[in-house]
């Protein structure tokens, strides 16, 4: 990931997503940032990153942050994650992650946290029946 997300995320803005992992279902990514959820639903949305400074994210639908969905941490240099349930107002939505507008400190993915081989930026996205 850090190579992909060579810079800072500034705050208002999403983590890149930008290599694709397993998929299952009609889950489409619309851009490396974005995915569209096309079945309106309640979904199960777990995310996580390695940044560098104390920060928070949150999750985006249709472009408007959910306040209830912000996970963050104080100090040091290690992972924010977050699992939530997220419920669309109707099919097509769009869903991201997101350094919360309103912070003051833009996130560095960090490049290999702990080791040598790069840390991954993951999202897993899940339609509840």
């Amino acid at each position: 990931m850090p190579s992909d997300n060579a810079l800072p995320v500034v705050v208002g803005s999403d983590v890149d997503f930008p290599r694709d992992g397993p998929a299952s279902g009609n889950i489409v990514r619309t851009g490396v940032d974005t995915f569209k959820l096309p079945t309106t639903g309640t979904y199960r949305v777990s995310f996580s990153a390695s940044v560098t400074e104390a920060g928070q994210l949150d999750l985006t639908l249709n472009g408007n942050e959910l306040p209830y969905t912000v996970y963050g941490r104080a100090t040091g240099t290690s992972l924010i994650s977050g699992d939530t349930l997220v419920t669309t107002p109707g099919p097509d939505a769009v869903i991201s992650v997101r350094n919360p507008t309103g912070n003051t400190t833009a996130l560095t993915i960090t490049p290999a946290a702990g080791g040598t081989q790069p840390a991954v930026a993951s999202i897993v996205i899940q339609l509840l029946k």
